[in-house]
């Protein structure tokens, strides 16, 4: 029994403070807390039903498919939608799950934009990234084959990873947020394609936004400290 409650205590030490945030916030607002999260997992399975169709799949492509070759402005332009866009090559109930859970999670814990922001930052680190390793080339070691630049490159999945790194440093899930990047690691290794590489670019990505916000918070602590001199610049008023 012992080891039952030493994992018991160790889990409410990792995932208790998230567990409770997302818990309270559901158990007063439910489904008016995931906005964002409803719209997107409806979009999500909205444009897969779409693309399997003879008449859709060119439309989707051309509003939503990111490739390496394209133009660059196209790229920017079709990003937003790409994350929506269920790669072809995975089932769609994955997608679908991964943007219920993380997505929510984040638009609780973080907010809506916060974590739209996130979620673009990192797929579109992940889209500039395929261009720049297509240019090093196969011989460089961030370096892709010229056959990736025409990947398709759609699908929430670096959105989901940095949106889950962000949460984990946020709520100080350090296990489960070294673990999610293990793992991604793992996937470079074991499974050598662009999806792989772009997860972790994404998680670079957002562990810089990770160290911004805590440069932010502590030069914010420091001005709200008692004794830290006044905000306004006048001198301290002595008795």
């Amino acid at each position: 029994m012992r080891p039952v409650r030493v994992l018991c205590g160790a889990a409410r030490h990792e995932w208790g403070p998230l567990l409770r945030t997302v818990r309270a916030t559901l158990a007063v607002q439910r489904l008016r807390a995931l906005p964002m999260t409803i719209a997107a997992v409806c979009l999500t399975a909205l444009l897969q039903v779409v693309q399997n169709q003879p008449w859709g799949f060119g439309a989707v492509h051309r509003l939503g498919a990111v490739r390496a070759e394209d133009p660059l402005w196209a790229a920017l332009l079709r990003t937003p939608l790409s994350l929506f866009v269920p790669a072809l090559d995975l089932p769609v109930w994955g997608a679908l799950v991964q943007i219920l859970v993380v997505f929510g999670a984040a638009e609780i814990c973080l907010g809506r934009w916060r974590t739209l922001l996130i979620a673009y930052v990192a797929t579109l680190a992940g889209t500039l990234y395929a261009r720049i390793g297509v240019a090093l080339g196969p011989d460089s070691l961030f370096g892709l084959p010229a056959s990736d630049a025409r990947v398709v490159d759609t699908g929430p999945s670096a959105a989901v990873v940095g949106l889950a790194v962000y949460v984990c440093y946020v709520y100080r899930a350090r296990f489960t947020g070294a673990l999610v990047i293990a793992a991604m690691v793992a996937e470079v290794f074991v499974k050598d394609n662009l999806a792989g590489k772009e997860h972790l670019v994404a998680i670079g990505a957002v562990l810089v936004l990770c160290v911004r916000a805590t440069r932010r918070d502590r030069r914010r602590d420091q001005d709200l400290r008692p004794g830290s001199g006044t905000r306004s610049g006048a001198p301290p008023i002595r008795s």
